[in-house]
């Protein structure tokens, strides 16, 4: 059985209604950034079973509508056609929150186009519109956490390096040079309670990034070890949830970015 008020094959033009956060979603991504704890409230609110139910509804019907999300940057993109784009940030939430926490550093040619709750699968398919049309001179890869939640599904170590291996190449093809970031440190993930300790799988991930930066000439921005705790978790100062950083964590990284930055662009 197929909805008949979805789209059905291939069509001429993908609606991205509801491909952007709603303004409570950005409130609530807006409190997670200050530093401290959460409003409890607040977050009572986010949590509400009947808000959860409305979010989840919202994001499946987005994602039977654009799996990959391909419309929420098609206009940004159009915009930008013919204009001169230094850098692109691609990846999930840790990157989309990144422009919210930092709007000055993405100014001046620098463009994100991180969409929460990705996995490298989406972003690949995404890889096309949102960084090789802009013919940027540098693309900012950073994605992986949610491959380890599951996200999209199931999937292998090698699944996870196939895509960024796909989208490194592209990148090389094209004249792009790429920075590589290391997947930040996480020792939960609080919507997939079911995964467990990821650090072990993470540390993997990381190596094989790793070996990939320096296999394939990549810059390599290492967040990971920037950000981590003795224990290899994401600290309670630098993040409200233990995944994504707050406004000191984004602090932390931001010289990470521009060193990387200023080695792909010398």
């Amino acid at each position: 059985m197929t909805d008949s008020a979805q789209p059905q094959g291939m069509v001429d033009y993908l609606d991205g209604t509801g491909s952007e956060p709603a303004p409570a979603q950005i409130e609530f991504i807006q409190a997670c950034l200050q530093p401290g704890p959460l409003d409890p409230a607040l977050l009572a609110q986010a949590f509400d079973p009947a808000r959860v139910a409305e979010r989840e509804a919202a994001a499946a019907d987005q994602r039977a509508r654009d799996w990959a999300n391909l419309g929420r940057y098609r206009n940004s993109n159009a915009a930008l056609a013919g204009g001169s784009v230094e850098a692109v940030f691609i990846g999930d939430s840790i990157t989309e929150f990144w422009a919210l926490a930092q709007p000055d550093f993405f100014s001046a040619g620098i463009v994100g186009r991180g969409i929460g709750g990705q996995t490298s699968a989406q972003i690949l398919v995404r890889f096309m519109p949102d960084v090789i049309a802009l013919k940027p001179k540098v693309v900012h890869l950073l994605c992986g956490g949610n491959d380890l939640a599951g996200n999209t599904g199931p999937s292998t170590p090698r699944d996870y390096q196939n895509n960024v291996v796909a989208m490194v190449t592209l990148a090389q093809a094209n004249g792009i040079k790429v920075i590589l970031g290391s997947i930040t440190p996480a020792s939960h993930f609080a919507w997939a309670p079911h995964i467990g300790d990821p650090r072990p799988r993470l540390a993997e991930l990381n190596a094989r990034l790793k070996g990939l930066a320096e296999e394939r000439g990549l810059i390599w921005a290492d967040y990971h070890s920037a950000l981590k705790a003795a224990d290899d978790s994401l600290p309670v100062l630098l993040s409200p949830d233990g995944v994504h950083p707050n406004l000191d964590g984004y602090a932390v990284m931001g010289p990470v970015a521009r060193s990387a930055l200023a080695i792909a662009l010398d």
